[in-house]
């Protein structure tokens, strides 16, 4: 097998890439999906030191047992599920975990940690995919698990405010019995917080009717590392009063403060949902497929899911769900939703048709019913399951223009070869978001270094950015600078500063480590 060599200028953006991938590989987790015995320490499996942190003392577990009565965790056992992130790929060593109730509670944790220079790692759901959410070495987790309640809802303007630990599917159930949505959902919301999702600007199925958390979170309240609460819990539409605060907080993963509270805008729910389940002849029939469906169904287009032949045999093969449409080697999952059933129903008819006329689908089939239209929706969701079933999964969450959307896939089945089982391709096309997924029998060091730095410096040669929803964690961290230039990254680096002085927030996270 011949690689293809990756360009120097590109190399400099990736900080001793050779030996970052033998320190990722140096003890591989066995499949499928997930290991089987869990991860070792992530000091010792990436190159990582700790900072010059405070350990906690006998001291600090009396002040944290007076500001969280009887929500002070040290059971070694209990700590054991918040040390390793959900794809059991890095594991912390905290020995404290802290379950706040209220923003005060927060508050009054972090002036302690602040005064004693304790590093605290901020955790909802811990469903992330980067290692953001559980402690590199021994930082306190401070758990979002019982700030759950709905503060408030305006059933007027469909104006959410709540506490950041709230489940998204709970909130979703909440704002359904109001004729109302969330607009985000996610393959996690059964276990997710709506904090965290804030926190990594999670992305999701909506976002191409609905736009990005940026424009649908209206305020949020935080906690800065010295504990200072900020107040920007709006619930205005419209405020254009000086720096949007808010904004520095979506995306910065708990490294600039901790979200306690969530001000957001629910859409009013759909009286009527159509989803099309098509095959495509080819990526090109796919694209202008797309450009056909924006074109015709304009304000009722809800969601515009691609995905490749390899996706449907392993859903097929590993979890028996039905294929009802066979033999394409491509899919697509259309969905509309609308105020009015008849009039969506007729513009998807004369787009199925114009479709199925100009050969850009070869067939397909259409649900209105509710069962129905979840048996289409599970094709698409439950590939990352089936995916865990065929082995150990290297992921890949990148944006690319949707021109060149499935070229690498189709690259690196070439550059792979027999090393990998599967190389697959899916995600939102709508907003050019690609999850590219490699499985093999196990883990393999030599396949990792033959995807990274690979993987990312391909991405960076289409403009596209190294990571579209999932965040950059502790693990893609040191890619940063595929996607962002030396000037942006350096002013990021004066923010965290700016806030947290003392660097206590989720430390070894987001921005790359320093020389």
């Amino acid at each position: 097998m011949v690689l293809r060599p990756l360009p120097a200028r590109l190399l400099a953006a990736w900080p001793g890439w050779r030996t970052a991938c033998a320190r990722g590989a140096s003890r591989g987790p066995a499949g499928p999906g997930r290991p089987r015995a869990g991860p070792g320490p992530t000091p010792e499996r990436y190159r990582v030191e700790r900072l010059p942190f405070s350990t906690v003392s006998a001291e600090d577990l009396a002040a944290f047992e007076r500001a969280v009565p009887g929500r002070v965790v040290t059971d070694p056992g209990a700590l054991e599920a918040a040390n390793v992130d959900w794809l059991k790929t890095v594991r912390g060593c905290s020995k404290v975990l802290l379950r706040p109730q209220t923003s005060e509670e927060v508050s009054c944790i972090l002036r302690h940690c602040y005064k004693r220079n304790l590093a605290v790692n901020p955790q909802g759901g811990n469903t992330g995919m980067v290692g953001g959410s559980v402690p590199v070495f021994d930082e306190i987790i401070l758990s979002t698990a019982l700030m759950n309640q709905v503060i408030s809802f305006d059933e007027v303007s469909g104006i959410l405010v709540c506490q950041a630990g709230c489940v998204l599917e709970k909130l979703s159930q909440f704002v359904q019995e109001r004729n109302f949505i969330m607009p985000l959902d996610l393959g996690a919301k059964g276990s997710c917080h709506i904090g965290g999702n804030v926190a990594t600007n999670a992305g999701g199925l909506r976002f191409l009717r609905y736009g990005s958390l940026r424009g649908t979170v209206l305020g949020l309240e935080v906690v800065l590392a010295d504990g200072t609460i900020l107040n920007c819990l709006t619930s205005l539409r419209k405020d254009n009063t000086g720096y949007d605060l808010k904004q520095l907080f979506i995306g910065s993963e708990g490294t600039l403060g901790i979200i306690t509270a969530v001000s957001i805008l629910c859409p009013p729910q759909p009286k009527a949902v159509n989803v099309a389940f098509l095959g495509c002849p080819g990526f090109a029939e796919v694209l202008q497929t797309f450009t056909t469906c924006k074109g015709m169904l304009g304000e009722i287009l809800s969601a515009f899911e691609f995905m490749d032949a390899e996706c449907m045999q392993l859903v097929g093969q590993h979890l028996h769900l039905a294929i009802p449409v066979q033999d394409s080697p491509f899919y697509i999952l259309v969905e509309t939703s609308g105020s009015n059933a008849g009039h969506d129903a007729e513009k998807l008819g004369s787009f199925l048709e114009q479709a199925l006329g100009s050969g850009l689908v070869t067939d397909g089939t259409m649900a209105t019913d509710h069962r129905k239209v979840q048996a289409l929706w599970a094709l698409r969701e439950r590939i990352t399951e089936a995916l865990s079933h065929d082995g150990y999964v290297y992921k890949y969450d990148v944006s690319l223009p949707v021109e060149r959307f499935y070229d690498l896939v189709i690259d690196l089945r070439a550059r792979l070869g027999l090393q990998a089982k599967h190389v697959v391709g899916y995600g939102h096309l709508g907003d050019g978001n690609l999850h590219l997924n490699v499985t093999a029998e196990a883990f393999s060091k030599a396949l990792l270094e033959a995807l990274e730095p690979y993987v990312y410096v391909w991405t960076a040669e289409q403009q596209g950015s190294v990571s579209a929803e999932h965040g950059l964690g502790f693990k893609k961290r040191d890619v940063l600078g595929y996607s962002k230039p030396p000037k942006a990254v350096q002013l990021m680096r004066q923010l965290k500063a700016l806030l947290d002085p003392k660097g206590i927030l989720n430390p070894y996270k987001t921005l790359p480590a320093q020389a």
